[in-house]
């Protein structure tokens, strides 16, 4: 079994634009589902969107953990231990 210290230590911030994707909001473009990145609440869309930005965030500031951003979803993804939480 693997442990993941990143999903045992993920915040829960508030999103920081809670109405959609910040950089597809910002380019005028759609997104497919949102997740939420734990550590400082940039809301992204997922890799099936052509955006990927919540991965594009991960890659770019190294925050480890998501969550999903859609209603009722509670998953949490590790990005460097790719593993679910």
């Amino acid at each position: 079994m693997t442990t993941c210290l990143h999903l045992g230590e993920a915040q829960d911030p508030p999103a920081r634009t809670p109405e959609g994707c910040e950089e597809c909001l910002a380019e005028g473009r759609g997104w497919v589902h949102l997740r939420r990145c734990l550590a400082c609440g940039h809301i992204g869309c997922c890799d099936s969107s052509p955006g990927r930005h919540a991965t594009a965030h991960y890659e770019r500031e190294g925050h480890p953990v998501i969550s999903s951003f859609q209603p009722g979803e509670t998953w949490r993804w590790c990005y460097v231990d790719r593993i679910l939480g």
